[in-house]
């Protein structure tokens, strides 16, 4: 069966209450032929007559009372149902749904969105936190959360963080054991602890950089993880040397429980962005998401 064309029944409903083509068109924003047009496209499609016409007056057939009697209502409480929805604007809500490793969730998403929950309660964030890249796409995320160098050319980045660095680290009884590396060359002869890319499924080579160019080293140890927080531990355990971006390790290297060494071969490299597909019409709630993450944001 065809779909009823509603904007046709919208058209009728205006005139039958106007009960003049010349109102009703200007109501509606189309010409008088058009909307004439329009009418009777429906009464043909329907089989009936539902307006009589004059040169001078509009008045309805028995069908186009019962018509009107039966639809206007319920185009009444569709438009007041759009109203409602509009206003919302001025009070948004919603779900936002975001995926996001755990340590940025930690230290960045939630004392910045803090705020903002206070401020509007019915805004509503679902995070999804995890070590591995999801397509924010196919399981229906608004947004993700990764490193400014891993995401697709195809998405709007926005910067929700600083530059990090790279650390490497290990405990003082750690090194009271084995010499402190000087280049990364030497981290060949320690015991380090791998990091598995969940993604690839790959072991992470350890990348390095000064001004004169980078170095990556494959490193060796006894033990291989796929969460940064375990490496951590790990390293403190005194069980090797860890590296990671230097948030990672929290106060640990600032309070002394683990030595940051070849600190010159961490040179500063794109921090965290928020990303999103391209859309015409975010909703009111994403956007506020969005401006409380975004680093440069206006005060």
């Amino acid at each position: 069966m065809a779909r009823r064309n509603l904007n046709d029944l919208l058209s009728f409903v205006t005139v039958a209450r106007e009960g003049n083509f010349t109102r009703a068109a200007a109501q509606l924003g189309v010409t008088q032929p058009a909307l004439s047009q329009a009418i009777s496209g429906l009464e043909e499609r329907m089989q009936i007559r539902l307006l009589t016409r004059t040169t001078r007056s509009v008045s309805m057939t028995a069908a186009g009372e019962r018509l009107l009697q039966s639809v206007g209502h319920r185009i009444d409480e569709i438009e007041a149902e759009l109203d409602m929805l509009t206003a919302l604007r001025d009070k948004p809500a919603g779900t936002v749904r975001i995926t996001c490793g755990p340590n940025v969730l930690k230290t960045t998403l939630l004392p910045k969105l803090t705020p903002l929950l206070r401020e509007y309660p019915d805004i509503h964030i679902e995070f999804d936190a995890n070590h591995g890249f999801r397509d924010i796409v196919a399981d229906r995320f608004d947004a993700g959360v990764r490193l400014g160098d891993t995401i697709d050319k195809d998405m709007i980045a926005v910067p929700i963080g600083p530059k990090l660095r790279m650390a490497a680290a290990a405990t003082p009884e750690y090194f009271a054991r084995y010499p402190e590396p000087q280049t990364p060359h030497d981290l060949t002869q320690h015991q380090c602890i791998n990091l598995r890319m969940i993604r690839s499924g790959r072991i992470y080579v350890w990348e390095f950089e000064q001004e004169e160019g980078e170095l990556n080293v494959r490193v060796n140890g006894q033990l291989t993880f796929n969460t940064s927080e375990h490496v951590v531990d790990a390293a403190l355990a005194g069980l090797g040397i860890a590296f990671l971006p230097e948030e990672e390790f929290g106060s640990h290297i600032s309070e002394g429980r683990l030595i940051r060494i070849l600190e010159p071969w961490c040179l500063p490299f794109p921090g965290y962005y928020l990303y999103y597909p391209s859309r015409k019409q975010p909703s009111p709630a994403f956007s506020l998401v969005v401006d409380a993450l975004r680093i440069n944001r206006k005060i």
